[in-house]
């Protein structure tokens, strides 16, 4: 009966993929910021071919603009292999080792087709340009990495015959973290590893946030002290208190990273102390952390690893299934 249900999952695979031709992508930048709302009525304002330039980047392919409530949105449709490019080039360096590009672009085409088939035919869009999925800035084309994307052309990770999560960021600082510390679900290819991430600009940071900064991210007054009150298995924080003049505010540490911004507290690794006026963390790593660091991979390739035995060490148990891309 297992070897039936593969069968068939396995199957479905191959028609989804198949069918992944396209991906459209809602453009996020500093001009449009906004993600349509899940009942927000959107119409139809046109379709623009060719290539547009929007706030200096160029988007090749088909643009449909749709107007919300309060918003114009920007819709890309462009071949899948073109964005997958794209993408690893604005996720990692163009001169970064062959193999590490290599595992970018199946790790990047595995998230962009997962996000397609979950929204489904009825979305307006599959994914967007953000650090939300993963980073899109347009046209970018750079031979190497063109090279790379060829060169893992259709593969994808799969786990038991069904398209993975491939969850990726930056920099681990040491260890991987536990999905289900982040996002609450645990996951059988994904598991917290030991990886060498020492060549990041992000393994070892430091940020001095001024208090005043802290109250109006979390929209309190007051603030005298910020404590680390729990952490994850992998010793990351799990969540801190915040001591305000009405008490104590118990905050998640992935919160607290979402609402003083992603870059402004790189990670939930880290340690806090008061230095007068601001409050200094001290940490590693860049992310949430879960699934391949990218760093590491790159160290990884510059060992001699290929790209298949580095996304096996951070996905394992995953097969690469390959798709038919017409």
């Amino acid at each position: 009966m297992k070897r039936i249900l593969i069968a068939i999952n396995i199957f479905l695979l191959s028609l989804t993929l198949a069918d992944a031709r396209t991906i459209k992508v809602l453009i996020l930048d500093d001009v449009f910021q906004k993600i349509p709302a899940k009942e927000e009525t959107l119409e139809k304002m046109g379709n623009i071919s060719g290539e547009l330039l929007v706030n200096g980047a160029h988007y090749p392919g088909n643009i449909e603009v749709l107007k919300g409530k309060d918003s114009l949105y920007l819709i890309n449709e462009l071949p899948l292999e073109e964005y997958i490019k794209n993408v690893v080039s604005a996720e990692v360096g163009t001169n970064w080792d062959m193999e590490a590009l290599k595992v970018q672009a199946v790790i990047s085409r595995t998230y962009a087709i997962y996000q397609k088939n979950k929204n489904g035919t009825n979305s307006h869009y599959d994914i967007t340009s953000s650090v939300l999925h993963q980073v899109y800035k347009g046209s970018s084309a750079d031979t190497r990495i063109s090279y790379a994307v060829m060169n893992t052309e259709g593969e994808a990770l799969t786990y038991d015959g069904n398209l993975i999560e491939a969850f990726y960021h930056s920099t681990s600082g040491g260890k991987t973290e536990d999905p289900a510390e982040v996002f609450g679900k645990s996951y059988p290819y994904l598991k917290p590893v030991e990886s060498n991430c020492e060549t990041s600009p992000y393994w070892i940071w430091e940020r001095r946030i001024p208090l005043k900064e802290i109250e109006k991210a979390l929209d309190i007054k007051g603030v005298s002290n910020i404590q680390i009150k729990s952490y994850t298995s992998t010793q990351r924080v799990k969540t801190v208190d915040v001591i305000h003049n009405k008490g104590a505010l118990n905050v998640k540490a992935t919160d607290l990273r979402k609402m003083l911004g992603w870059s402004r507290l790189p990670s939930t690794n880290f340690t806090v102390s008061r230095d007068n006026g601001n409050y200094v963390f001290e940490g590693k790593g860049y992310g949430h952390g879960v699934g391949l660091c990218q760093w590491s991979a790159l160290e990884m390739a510059r060992e001699g690893m290929t790209y298949k035995q580095i996304l096996d060490y951070f996905y394992p148990g995953t097969k690469l299934e390959k798709y038919e891309n017409r």
